[in-house]
């Protein structure tokens, strides 16, 4: 896993977490990545100093200022109920659902058109292919959570 801090064009700040750096870049093609305040989808990695270890005679540090915005607070408990039951539905979910990697569109357009079997797949697709899968009408939605492909698994 990989923690980025990120912003976005609202000067929101707030952390994410991915399974690695192609998994960020990859959901913001995608358009997965947005502000958790305001929703924009302009959203790009804040500054990060390297973890390096603490000198013996740094100063302690300063508590912020009241207007500052923490991306750390904690999250209103009805929220964190919410994200906690979406995350129980989505794994729930994908119990009985087939990885088809990166042919997700071929495969989602191969059952709606007949091709195939209906059978519930879930896999990756590019925004542009999302969005003509959906001018065909074929319903697809976002995964929510990452997830690690079966076969990038320890």
């Amino acid at each position: 896993m990989i923690v980025y801090d990120l912003h976005c064009d609202n000067g929101h700040r707030f952390e994410g977490w991915f399974g690695s750096s192609a998994d960020y870049d990859s959901q913001r093609e995608r358009g997965l990545v947005d502000c958790p305040e305001c929703g924009s989808k302009t959203v790009g990695k804040a500054p990060m100093a390297p973890a390096v270890g603490a000198k013996g005679n740094k100063e302690e540090p300063r508590a912020p200022s009241k207007d500052a915005q923490l991306s750390n607070a904690p999250m209103p408990p009805e929220v964190e109920k919410a994200l906690k039951q979406l995350a129980k539905a989505q794994a729930k979910a994908l119990e009985s659902s087939t990885w088809v990697g990166d042919k997700f569109a071929d495969e989602a357009r191969s059952q709606h058109y007949g091709e195939k079997d209906e059978v519930p797949i879930h896999g990756k697709a590019t925004k542009k292919e999302a969005e003509d899968l959906a001018s065909e009408g074929i319903s697809v939605a976002p995964i929510l959570f990452p997830i690690a492909e079966p076969d990038k698994l320890n």
